[in-house]
């Protein structure tokens, strides 16, 4: 299979507009005979089904929540970023195209990069007018602070709560075109499969999380906005309910899966407290503006933060990575806290922590400012760990929180499925092999707002598209797969729960394909997960039936794809003999520990197609072309 990203010619600084000049249109009294599926309500669902109705089309919204104002983008908590430089600091489009390909090491794809630097500035346009309500300066402007990887500050906030108001700016936009009745929401409905008719994607199967009900949605075409897959480490700053179903499903029909092993851990979060704990909780990276991360210098040292001298303290990021410091990326300083556990200088009960020590912080700004800065994150801190960080160092350590892999897009957002458009954390396409701080919000509002809705015009206004029904076999047939596999599952009858299992998964997830990876952990993992998935099938307990709420349900079917998708993860960490970003191979390291790509062999995407469950997927690749940007050994030093 050829990969056409189907990237414009010309300079890169005009691709994107002279696109948007070559795209085909829809005339504005036809697009209302056209009509859209968009699954997921996040930041890029709720951006993009409220653009698209605005622009004309039919679109059905489709979330798993009570309300869309529940999707997981509310848990973002730092920024956003956007080239405006209001700081006046060096700060331009360029820089922010050039740190987001540098901060991926390498491997992401240059044309979609910097389109998404050329959009950032109109996103805060557009979420100011929607009344998203930023920090500002004392004069009334915009404020900015820095986030990891950059040496400007163009990170735009909403104190600890970016990621809520900025949902709710997009809440509001799509509630106003629900109301107008141009965007049919459908709430509770779980997709559980992609309908594909003569190669095409045109519709959804869900189910109705209340009473059980498989429900048939078609379209012209499908938008999938349902997020990354970190959850495959159960363990994760992850709402629990945030899974890999969709895009595996779409994946099975035919959709690549583009570099599944790129995983983002992030350095800042509350350490693991026992062994049946359900999720971890984030604390923003922002907090590395004014809080500086150490260990101590001895091995074992069991003394309270505030008895240890700073002459007996390490500042590891500072001393390692004089440039950036404390806001080196999230891939290095998350490796950075596991050398320091690993080398016995880590905190807490478990060895597994380091600090977070706002003390020189507010001697130099003031407790009231680090409160107007930090206050709600300093509170939820307190609430969960009972220590307040006014007083004594946080302790945090790095985990699983971003998907930079995804399923395979070309320019216009589109899958290698006809008519399947992939946006936000569920594509592949902008971050490479790690993801900066504050871009996340960035990508799903740019690809809802103002990338998709050039892009799906172009592909309606060209392809053919046969009348079908729920009656058309492919219909039919999709339907009886999804109840098949859900009476599949409940007829287990088996003794253990869903939660045993993913949390077995996870387990040997984080221990093989996690932080570090090496070849005969990768190995021992794809020994392993067939065993896991074998046990869950012959001993899974779902209580209750298929036709109800049921929890349980619910909950298995995720896990029994977590399951299958696994084996992607490791077959492509595997296969990737190198390091780059996130992706950390023990084999290729520097002599001071650095990541250690090898351009000359795997300067590619990897996107893989589905060859059965159990069996190695096909790898296909996309050459990665860097014109623009010289590549270059990654530094912070």
């Amino acid at each position: 299979m050829k990969l056409d990203a189907k990237i414009p010619e010309g300079p890169i600084q005009d691709k994107w507009t002279k696109h948007k000049f070559d795209v085909k249109l829809i005339n504005p009294a036809n697009k209302r005979k056209y009509k859209i599926i968009v699954v997921g309500t996040g930041l890029a669902g709720a951006s993009a089904a409220a653009s698209l109705s605005e622009l004309g089309y039919q679109v059905e919204a489709i979330t798993f929540h009570d309300s869309s104002r529940r999707a997981h983008s509310i848990a973002a908590q730092g920024g956003i970023n956007s080239a405006k430089n209001y700081p006046n600091d060096g700060d331009s489009v360029w820089r922010l195209f050039y740190d987001t390909v540098k901060g991926g090491d390498f491997r992401s794809r240059e044309a979609n990069v910097y389109r998404l630097a050329q959009v950032s500035v109109d996103i805060i346009d557009q979420a100011t007018a929607q009344g998203v309500p930023f920090a500002r300066e004392y004069g009334g402007n915009l404020a900015n602070r820095s986030f990891g990887g950059a040496q400007v500050s163009r990170t735009f906030y909403a104190r600890g709560q970016t990621g809520q108001q900025l949902l709710l700016g997009a809440y509001q936009a799509l509630a106003k075109e629900v109301e107008s009745g141009s965007v049919k929401l459908r709430t509770r409905k779980e997709m559980m499969d992609i309908i594909v008719v003569d190669g095409k994607a045109r519709g959804v199967v869900t189910r109705d999380l209340v009473t059980g009900e498989l429900e048939t949605h078609l379209a012209d075409s499908v938008v999938l906005a349902t997020g990354g897959y970190g959850n495959v480490f159960y363990l994760s700053t992850n709402a629990q309910a945030c899974n890999v179903t969709a895009t595996y499903r779409a994946y099975k029909k035919g959709a690549l899966f583009a570099n599944p092993c790129y995983t983002q851990i992030h350095p800042t979060c509350i350490p693991v407290s026992g062994d049946y704990q359900s999720k971890l909780t984030l604390m923003s990276e922002s907090l590395r503006n004014d809080g500086r991360i150490w260990v101590p210098k001895a091995k074992g040292d069991k003394r309270k933060p505030r008895e240890i001298p700073e002459n007996e303290r390490d500042y590891y990021l500072e001393r390692k990575y004089p440039s950036f410091g404390n806001l080196s990326p999230r891939d290095i300083s998350s490796r950075s806290a596991k050398e320091a556990c690993d080398n016995g200088l880590g905190i807490g009960a478990t060895g597994y922590g380091v600090y977070l020590d706002f003390k020189d912080a507010i001697a130099r700004l003031g407790r009231d400012t680090i409160e107007e800065r930090y206050g709600n994150l300093f509170e939820m801190y307190e609430r969960i760990t009972g220590d307040n960080p006014y007083e004594t160092p946080m302790m945090i350590y790095p985990a699983s929180h971003y998907t930079m892999g995804g399923l395979w897009v070309d320019y216009n957002l589109m899958s290698n499925l006809e008519g399947l458009h992939v946006i936000g954390e569920a594509n592949f396409s902008d971050h490479g092999a790690n993801r900066l701080g504050a871009s996340a919000l960035m990508q799903g509002l740019a690809d809802g707002y103002f990338v998709l809705p050039y892009t799906i015009g172009n592909y309606l206004a060209t392809a053919d598209l046969k009348k079908i029904d729920a009656n058309t076999p492919e219909c039919k047939a999709t339907v009886k797969e999804v109840e098949d596999k859900v009476n599949k599952l409940i007829n287990v009858n088996g003794t253990k729960t869903p939660s045993y299992f993913h949390r077995k998964l996870g387990k040997l997830m984080w221990d093989n394909v996690g932080m570090a990876r090496n070849e005969a952990g990768l190995k021992h993992a794809l020994e392993e997960i067939p065993k896991i998935r074998e046990e869950f099938w012959k001993d899974v307990k779902i209580s209750g039936t298929g036709a109800e709420y049921n929890i349980s349900l619910e909950k298995a079917s995720r896990v029994a794809d977590f399951l299958e998708f696994a084996e992607i993860m490791a077959y492509d960490a595997l296969d990737r003999d190198e390091s780059a970003g996130a992706h950390f191979r023990e084999e290729h390291q520097t002599p001071d520990g650095e990541a250690k790509r090898n351009d000359e062999d795997y300067r590619y995407v990897a996107a893989w197609e589905y060859k059965g469950v159990g069996q190695r997927p096909e790898l296909h690749k996309e050459e990665l072309k860097f014109e623009n940007v010289k590549l270059a050994v990654r530094s912070y030093k």
